[in-house]
């Protein structure tokens, strides 16, 4: 039996759910499904991440992720404070340590400022001490209004926002088929048929794959990282306050390894470092699916990827291995921890699009198929501190096009 529906929309992440939620706002009444293959909603990229809410300083003036990480945190904070959900504007400290990053931290700081970051403030040794006492640093940019919250819980609210607004969601729906027709899309999963006017895919892991079944173009496509991240142990957590990062390396979409504190139980996790994952869902080291592998390695971006930054996945192997590298790395900024300070925590993948040359793809990306259908192609971090921006601009490009 064939379903119908206005508009379906394919991934129960944050991202899929922040697009649900404003269709139906704007547009009473609409018929609307949220399929996932997952028994629940977030069960991924938005439950898998280190919780922090961006300010958007990173990101290069103009970019979409510039443009909808400061929208998007803003929105994000009230959303919270109207669900009733803890949000923390805790701080956050990006350290350079050594003179060769000062030009570095200056364009960041430059960047931050173009999009309008608020707050941002230049310190020295006094001032990062002041706001973390055990870390070491020559100059660091401070940002106030880089905050924690759990993603979880912000989609399960935006899950029943959808629901409350009259839209369905249908979790252990996996999609194995999608058809654009004239006036139509089919969309085939595992348990039943449905026909939309219009779908959006926010696949996440499997965008590529997804967008590929419509007749989408390959590329951007999807090539998984694990991060894994360690943990201070409760009677050391003191070594950070809240948020201490390094200044990143331009050449790459990640942000380095760092010191972040959970707000749900005030944990710290170190890290992540990013390492090729072996299967699009291998959250374990041990973890390996040998399609995803395939795909990844058959894939010309990858192998142009791996030939241009082979030391430096090298360097991310050997410290992903060695407990004793990972804690040097750490030690630049907090020089008083040490390796039996931290044990074991937890992982996430890391879904990010690489392009047929070999880049990283460093800005969100959607592919616009008519007036019927639309992909999210890529959409890491700060995907789920931009999500409500997202799903906004989502619903803009579909009121341009009705």
């Amino acid at each position: 039996m064939t379903a119908k529906v206005d508009v379906l929309v394919v991934g129960g992440g944050i991202v899929g759910l922040a697009a649900a939620r404003e269709i139906l706002t704007r547009r009473p009444g609409v018929s609307l499904a949220v399929v996932d293959k997952e028994s629940s909603v977030g069960r991924h990229q938005t439950g898998h991440n280190s919780g922090v809410i961006h300010s958007g300083i990173y990101y290069a003036p103009g970019s979409l992720k510039a443009r909808l990480c400061v929208e998007g945190a803003s929105l994000m904070y009230e959303f919270c404070e109207g669900n009733g959900i803890p949000a923390d504007r805790c701080g956050k400290l990006i350290v350079a340590t050594t003179d060769s990053e000062l030009p570095a931290l200056d364009e960041l700081y430059r960047r931050g400022t173009a999009n309008g970051v608020p707050g941002l403030e230049m310190v020295g040794p006094a001032g990062i001490r002041e706001r973390e006492p055990h870390c070491a640093g020559i100059r660091a940019i401070w940002s106030p209004g880089t905050g924690i919250v759990d993603f979880s819980r912000v989609a399960e609210a935006m899950a029943g926002d959808v629901t409350r607004l009259g839209g369905e969601i249908l979790t252990g729906h996996m999609v194995v088929g999608l058809t654009a027709a004239a006036g139509s899309i089919s969309v085939r999963t595992g348990r039943g048929e449905f026909t939309a006017a219009r779908v959006l895919t926010c696949a996440g892991l499997h965008s590529d794959r997804v967008a590929m079944m419509s007749g989408a173009p390959e590329e951007p496509h999807i090539v998984p990282f694990r991060g894994d991240y360690w943990q201070l142990r409760p009677e050391r957590r003191h070594l950070a306050r809240n948020l201490i990062y390094p200044v990143p390396d331009p050449k790459f979409p990640f942000l380095g390894v760092h010191f972040t504190r959970r707000i749900t139980d005030d944990a710290v996790w170190l890290g992540p470092n990013a390492v090729l994952a072996l299967a699009r869902e291998g959250y374990r080291r041990s973890s390996l699916r040998l399609s995803d592998l395939t795909h990844t390695l058959g894939y010309p971006g990858f192998r142009r990827m791996a030939r241009r930054y082979w030391r430096t996945g090298a360097t991310e192997v050997y410290r992903d291995l060695s407990k004793r590298a990972f804690v040097a790395a750490c030690q630049r900024f907090v020089p008083e921890l040490t390796h039996t300070d931290v044990m074991p925590g937890p992982s996430g993948i890391r879904a990010q699009s690489v392009a047929r040359d070999g880049a990283l793809v460093d800005d969100f990306v959607f592919n616009i198929q008519g007036n019927q259908l639309m992909h999210v192609r890529n959409a890491p971090s700060p995907a789920a501190t931009s999500c409500l921006a997202i799903g906004q601009l989502i619903a803009d490009e579909w009121d341009r096009a009705a």
